[in-house]
């Protein structure tokens, strides 16, 4: 599996046989600059939807399902996620969707994606104020035999044993920003207590000023701080 950092928490990853965008978001990200340097939005979406076949969302907040709905019409690639907003969006915006809810498992080409809990929230802007947009989750996905633990926006939770003691990842992708996630220190505790990851990617910082600006609290609260494994925005690594 081959993993792309595309800024915030949207990623991109790519087996044998699939191409997802995970959370993606191009539109308005500072992490990927303002449209006028070499390096930015367009030239990191480019990179990034080339070959799509799915995209997968973990909740319906701006930062990361804004874009989806355009991505999806514009590269044909179905949108793969929690039933509520599938449903809702297949009947009002006539894209294609994969709707399923937590516990249930869907095959994307070789990649198997299992729905696990998360808990954070879920809606879109509406005229009024925000809707409600179902729920948030976090995904499992294996292929190739790794399995790599997107946890989406979230705080620790007793799950996460339960979520190790069934599926064991290798790979961990943790927010760790703090104010609408948990922070370093927190992801920390839940990456020593509950999983035994020998990969751990940080996501969900760096982007706005008060969200924390580096790893190193994750780093000290670690055991072996060399797990942790900061990418650089449209940086590529091989899982």
């Amino acid at each position: 599996m081959q993993l792309t950092w595309l800024g915030h928490s949207g990623f991109r990853l790519q087996t044998d046989a699939a191409v997802v965008l995970i959370d993606p978001w191009f539109t308005g990200n500072p992490a990927l600059g303002d449209g006028t340097a070499e390096g930015t939005a367009a030239q990191a979406e480019a990179e990034a939807v080339a070959g799509v076949t799915h995209i997968l969302l973990s909740h319906a907040h701006g930062d990361h399902a804004g874009d989806a709905l355009r991505l999806s019409k514009d590269h044909d690639a179905p949108i793969v996620g929690m039933y509520d907003l599938m449903s809702h969006w297949a009947a009002r915006e006539q894209v294609e969707t994969i709707g399923f809810n937590k516990g249930g498992t869907v095959s994307l080409g070789d990649l198997s994606v299992t729905m696990v809990h998360a808990t954070h929230s879920s809606s879109l802007a509406g005229p009024d104020g925000p809707l409600q947009a179902g729920a948030e989750a976090g995904y499992m996905l294996s292929a190739q035999g790794k399995t790599l633990y997107f946890a989406g926006d979230t705080d620790v939770m007793a799950d996460m044993a339960v979520f190790e003691a069934l599926h064991a990842p290798q790979i961990g992708i943790l927010p760790i920003g703090g104010h609408f996630t948990m922070d370093g220190a927190r992801a920390a505790f839940a990456a020593r207590t509950y999983f035994n990851f020998s990969t751990l990617i940080p996501c969900h910082y760096k982007t706005f000023p008060f969200l924390a600006q580096d790893a190193a609290a994750l780093k000290a609260g670690l055991p072996d701080p060399q797990i942790v494994r900061e990418m650089d925005v449209m940086e590529t690594i091989t899982l």
